[in-house]
């Protein structure tokens, strides 16, 4: 992945501390003055003689010197606009994301802030930052019920894959939970690419009840092609609240007895040398995959270019022509006595 960026800088940048000292300069030259050309016993009768009019020169003129000597030391700095190549490579890491989507997905049992919330919009908060933490990381996204569908392929346009992320919804397919045949699709997606590093992370809240394809053999398959699974139990442990109509239309809710198969969801992430987690609230879920975040590093490479092209004249140039017209003020309309 290449990036262009134009970026400014300067050559000498230290040389503008010598800023700081123009803002003295002045100070100095007000509070001493220069010598006095002519003395007289008394200058009241000179408080009325254009007194206005020569102060405004003569703080013009300064601003002018001020000024001048300003850009002469920000030209000597070497301002400078370059053209900087970024070039990222990334050793690959290529992430399957693997998403329940049966019904027990509506069970409110997180929380998101101080409110509830149920378990797929937590999933989908968690996992949205979980793809923002991983730029370089080719990761898609397989959701399921009774049979896995497509949500996107792997791809590292990680602004698209949330959009779709954020259109993930309970019912798209029939209810159930098909995880072999879940763990099978994803692997499939990942099975003919050349990353160094295969990972599917898979998230239910139930167990295997629906599909053509047992866990456990879905599991060895993914060894065999290379595959590392990392599974996620998400719920509570025994009764959770959940919504249901009532005959007026109304939600109510009831607490559900969680069905919970932690014994296979653990048996996948060992064969595959994965790892099994509970994440039974919404902090713990973000612990999870933080630290899923930390054991699976992407390893990148940058090559960094740059061509600069100089500026001083830029500044120079008016820097001269304020000088310049400085000493023509001086010496024609404002001239000083000598």
């Amino acid at each position: 992945m290449r990036n262009w960026l134009s970026e400014f800088s300067f050559a000498h940048p230290w040389l503008l501390l010598l800023l700081l000292g123009i803002p003295v300069l002045a100070w100095l030259k007000g509070k001493f003055g220069g010598t006095a050309a002519v003395t007289f016993s008394t200058t009241s009768m000179l408080a009325e003689i254009g007194s206005r009019q020569r102060n405004r020169a003569g703080a013009f003129l300064a601003g002018l010197s001020y000024l001048a000597l300003a850009l002469f030391i920000i030209a000597l700095a070497r301002p400078q606009l370059g053209r900087v190549t970024t070039r990222v490579q990334a050793t690959g890491v290529d992430i399957m994301l693997v998403i329940d989507v049966s019904r027990s997905m509506l069970a409110e049992d997180f929380t998101i802030g101080n409110s509830r919330s149920n378990r797929i919009d937590t999933v989908k908060l968690v996992t949205e930052q979980f793809i923002r933490q991983r730029p370089n990381d080719r990761i898609g996204i397989v959701a399921f019920a009774g049979r896995p569908y497509l949500v996107s392929p792997l791809t590292l346009d990680h602004d698209w894959l949330i959009r779709n992320l954020e259109r993930l919804r309970i019912g798209l397919v029939e209810d159930g939970t098909a995880i072999g045949s879940a763990i099978a699709s994803a692997a499939n997606r990942l099975k003919d690419k050349e990353a160094k590093t295969k990972l599917i992370v898979l998230l239910t809240d139930g167990d295997n009840n629906a599909g053509k394809v047992q866990p456990l053999t879905a599991a060895e398959a993914a060894k065999a092609l290379g595959i590392r699974i990392y599974t996620i139990g998400a719920g509570t442990e025994g009764e959770a609240p959940f919504p249901l109509q009532n005959a007026f239309g109304r939600t109510i809710y009831r607490n559900v007895l969680v069905k919970f198969d932690e014994k296979t969801l653990s048996e996948i992430a060992t064969i595959t040398n994965g790892q099994y987690f509970r994440a039974t609230d919404t902090n713990s879920l973000r612990k999870i995959f933080s630290e899923i975040d930390k054991m699976e590093k992407t390893k990148i490479e940058v090559e960094r270019t740059a061509q600069y092209r100089d500026l001083f004249q830029y500044v120079l140039i008016p820097g001269i022509a304020c000088l310049l017209l400085e000493i023509l003020l001086s010496q024609t309309v404002w001239r000083r006595l000598p």
